[in-house]
């Protein structure tokens, strides 16, 4: 038999019944048209053809659900714009998360480097603390570590409060040198 006479409705007709020659003649009837118009709003061929194929296949597969009232090509093209709109979709979702994956690689990795380096810094500096005279140290600290007074120091220590400010300024100035510039202005 012949599929090129008979209507949609009756391809339709057939198909439900499992007529894989009715499938082939749907195809032939509506391949080209279906092509045209999903390449002209997607110009990507492998894509346009993938999608083409997944809505005969979807048809074949769901042939029992068809309506054999519904108008073909109406279905057809709705089929095709639907299945690129998933596509769009999937496309967009994707592209945000690769984007968002690249930002946490290009962030994560100026995060991890810069705290690295802080807990470097930190470390030298509190080895250079540590290397400090005991009772300069304990002042330096009490004063930096403590957020203590120079008053409250002296109090504390039963100290002068001219010796707690001498004893840090010297702390300082020893840090300064053994530091460098740069390193002390980042943490005093």
């Amino acid at each position: 038999m012949t599929y090129k006479s008979p209507s949609d409705q009756e391809l339709l007709h057939l198909l439900k019944q499992g007529d894989q020659y009715a499938l082939q003649e749907i195809y032939k009837r509506y391949h080209g048209v279906l092509y045209s118009h999903a390449y002209r709003r997607y110009p990507d061929r492998e894509e346009v053809r993938d999608i083409i194929q997944e809505v005969f296949l979807h048809i074949w597969n769901n042939r029992d659900h068809l309506h054999t009232s519904m108008h073909l090509s109406a279905y057809l093209y709705t089929s095709v714009r639907n299945r690129m709109l998933n596509v769009f979709r999937h496309k967009k979702v994707k592209e945000l998360y690769l984007r968002s994956l690249q930002d946490f690689i290009d962030k994560g990795e100026n995060v991890i480097e810069a705290q690295l380096r802080e807990k470097e810094l930190i470390c030298l500096v509190e080895q250079e603390v540590a290397q400090l005279p005991n009772q300069m140290r304990i002042i330096f600290e009490m004063s930096r570590n403590l957020h203590m007074s120079h008053q409250e120091i002296a109090a504390e220590l039963d100290i002068s409060p001219h010796t707690v400010r001498t004893q840090v300024r010297n702390a300082l100035r020893i840090l300064r040198v053994k530091l460098g510039t740069y390193i002390f202005s980042i943490f005093f």
